[in-house]
C-alpha cells in the first residue's frame, strides 16, 4: 500500500512518494491499478506462483488511508505482519530508504490512521526520505509542495533501487530484504599512487 493524496494537485507532491512507489510496482508486475469503491482507492491484484499480492492507493486522502487498508485487509484476511506501507519519510534524506516492521506513527498523518484499523501497528513500512524542510512548522507546506527536479530524480532513483527487491519483499524475506534496501553503495576505490 502506497500513501498520498489523490487529485493532480498533489500528483507530484513529496507527500505521493507512496504513491510513486506502487506505481513501478504494478509496471514491475505488469498489472494495472483500477478504481474500487469496496477498498476507496485504486488496487490492482497479480497472481504470482505463491499466491495473489494486492497494490493499493487510497484515495481517501491522506488522513483516511486505514480506511483503505482495513477494508482490504478485513475482506482478503491480510494479517498486519503481511501488509507493507510504503510511504513519505521527513527524517531520511532524499535517496536513502529503511524498511521496519512496526513502531509509532511519528506524527505522519496516513501512519496514524492505519493503525487503529488494523488494530495493530504491526505492519511493515518502507519510509521513502524526502529530507526536512529545518524548521517543524513548515512540515505540512513542505510535504504538499513538489520537490526540485534533482530532488526528485533522487528520489525516484531511490524507488528504483528498492523496486529492485521487490521480489524477496513479495515473497516475505524481509531480512534479506532489509539488508538490501539498507546497504549502501559502494565508493569507487581511489586508484594507488604508482
Amino acid at each position: 500500500m502506497g500513501l498520498g493524496n489523490p487529485g493532480p494537485e498533489y500528483e507530484g507532491t513529496r507527500h505521493n512518494a507512496g504513491f510513486w512507489w506502487v506505481d513501478g510496482a504494478a509496471r514491475h508486475l505488469k498489472v494495472h491499478l483500477q478504481p474500487d469503491r469496496a477498498y476507496h482507492g485504486l488496487v490492482a491484484r497479480a497472481n504470482l506462483p505463491g499466491g495473489p499480492v494486492w497494490l493499493l492507493q487510497p484515495m481517501t486522502y491522506m488522513n483516511l488511508s486505514g480506511k483503505a487498508v482495513g477494508a482490504l485487509a478485513r475482506f482478503f484476511k491480510i494479517l498486519p505482519d503481511e501488509i507493507l506501507v510504503i510511504h513519505d519519510e521527513l527524517d531520511l534524506p532524499p535517496g536513502q530508504a529503511k524498511l521496519k516492521r512496526g513502531g509509532s506513527a511519528a506524527g505522519h498523518n496516513g501512519l496514524k490512521d492505519i493503525q487503529p484499523q488494523l488494530g495493530s501497528p504491526d505492519f511493515w513500512r518502507l519510509r521513502l526520505g524526502i529530507g526536512h524542510p529545518g524548521v517543524r512548522s513548515e512540515v505540512a507546506a513542505y510535504v504538499l509542495r513538489k520537490p526540485s527536479g534533482a530532488e526528485r530524480e533522487v528520489i525516484e532513483r531511490n524507488i528504483d533501487d528498492t523496486l529492485a527487491h521487490l521480489d524477496a519483499l513479495i515473497a516475505g524475506q524481509m531480512d534479506k530484504a532489509t539488508l538490501l534496501i539498507h546497504a549502501k553503495p559502494q565508493r569507487p576505490h581511489k586508484p594507488r599512487p604508482e
